[in-house]
């Protein structure tokens, strides 16, 4: 059967890193407060010169040489992002510019934090349907942008960042061959005031600020989270003993501690980047993803499972034989 392999993983953070300490300068806030909440102790914030796109070209231009291709090899760019440089074009296309592909699918997606694990679904069935055989799969924000800086509840937690994978049409063996095994997406346009931006071009006319319940999130996302991954280990024909790693959205340590124990995983199965990165949206995944398998955690033959839930609400997981 044809399946969508990952054969090279990058990312890319801004060349700022931004600690706690440095926050309490201009935000009312402690180190304490922010780890014993969230567990974050750093974040990289993008400079005047460093954009979603810049940040995305970099990422995939690791990922495009980890799987040992040339930019010309790709013939589908899908990127995830709630942060792009413009309201149109699309990102990808400055991406594809940047890369110096004259000539390829390139669009974006708007799913927030889930972002990235919609353009695998969408790069993964467009793939097996053998129109297109390489893609670019990125997750990339700058959500610096969009927050209210003396909103101390939500300022602290967000960060800059891109990740990508390639992902390649190639013939798999149905049992023990690698690839994306499943994805499963859910939304839920009911918890909007939950998390969301104040703006936008069709109702203020303004590009708006970050908004968040974080307790309703919270309870929202442990459920939702474990229940998805639950669904798509099921459809994959396996169980959790079964997982090597799960790569989760990097929204707080408290959420990936209780999603990991509601499904019965050790944590030290759980791959966490949250404490120098914060939460990047659509970008946390792929950026833990390529840190987990730069540093050797994740190798080829495992399952390794991605999840993530954000603004919408959205929520989706992803099973992989790496």
């Amino acid at each position: 059967m044809i399946r969508s392999v990952v054969t090279g993983t990058g990312s890319a953070l801004p060349a700022r890193c931004v600690s706690n300490e440095d926050l309490t300068r201009d935000v009312d806030t402690t180190d304490e407060w922010i780890v014993e909440r969230t567990g974050i102790r750093f974040r990289h914030i993008a400079g005047p010169e460093e954009t979603t796109a810049t940040l995305a070209t970099d990422a995939a231009k690791a990922a495009i040489a980890a799987a040992g291709l040339s930019a010309q090899d790709i013939d589908l760019i899908v990127l995830a992002t709630a942060t792009p440089d413009q309201t149109f074009p699309a990102t990808a296309t400055k991406v594809q510019a940047a890369l110096g592909i004259n000539d390829c699918v390139a669009f974006d997606i708007a799913a927030v934090c889930s972002g990235f694990l919609y353009a695998i679904q969408v790069a993964d069935s467009m793939l097996r349907s053998g129109v297109q055989r390489r893609a670019l799969v990125i997750g990339a924000e700058t959500f610096s942008r969009i927050l209210d800086w003396e909103d101390r509840t939500t300022c602290v937690l967000f960060g800059d960042g891109a990740g990508a994978i390639v992902l390649e049409a190639q013939e798999s063996d149905a049992d023990t061959g690698r690839g994306i095994l499943t994805t499963r997406l859910h939304a839920d346009g009911r918890h909007n005031d939950l998390l969301y931006v104040d703006g936008g071009p069709s109702t203020t006319g303004t590009v708006g600020k970050l908004r968040m319940k974080g307790r309703e999130v919270f309870r929202h996302a442990v459920v939702n989270l474990a229940a998805v991954m639950d669904e798509s280990l099921a459809l994959a024909g396996l169980s959790a003993d079964d997982v090597d790693w799960v790569v989760p959205h990097q929204a707080n340590a408290r959420i990936l501690d209780a999603t990991a124990r509601k499904l019965g995983l050790p944590s030290e199965k759980v791959v966490v980047t949250v404490d120098r990165h914060a939460n990047t949206s659509a970008a946390s995944v792929p950026l833990a993803l390529d840190v987990a398998v730069r540093d050797g955690r994740i190798r080829q033959g495992q399952i390794v499972v991605l999840e993530a839930m954000g603004g919408g609400f959205t929520w989706g997981a992803a099973v992989v034989r790496f």
